[in-house]
């Protein structure tokens, strides 16, 4: 079986039961984000950051279907936005996008038109 977001809220729904509101759901996304940050301090290519990753997503799922929205639409979308952003690097491998009220102004109307 190839799971997909609907899929896997419906596990975590038949599961876990009913959730109370989205911000628990966002907040239990946050402590699997704390499990893997744990795991890759003590090692920072720990065999567990795959299976932690995983958890995420599964949580982060379930909010998608409970927003109503499908996870892989907004990640394209969020990406038409940030690859028309300026960018600002921050030394790590990371980085900021360019505050430019103008610029993000313009980014939106593009969304908007599609």
């Amino acid at each position: 079986m190839i799971e997909s977001q609907h899929t896997i809220s419906q596990w975590a729904n038949q599961t876990f039961g009913p959730v109370g509101s989205n911000a628990r759901v966002a907040a239990r996304a946050n402590e699997e984000m704390a499990e893997l940050l744990r795991a890759l301090t003590v090692d920072d290519a720990s065999p567990k950051a795959a299976e932690e990753i995983a958890d995420i997503f599964i949580v982060l799922y379930r909010l998608g279907e409970r927003l109503g929205v499908n996870l892989h639409d907004e990640i394209d979308r969020k990406m038409k936005t940030n690859r028309l952003r300026k960018w600002n690097r921050d030394g790590s491998g990371h980085g900021y996008h360019v505050r430019d009220k103008w610029r993000d102004e313009e980014v939106a109307v593009m969304e908007r038109a599609k």
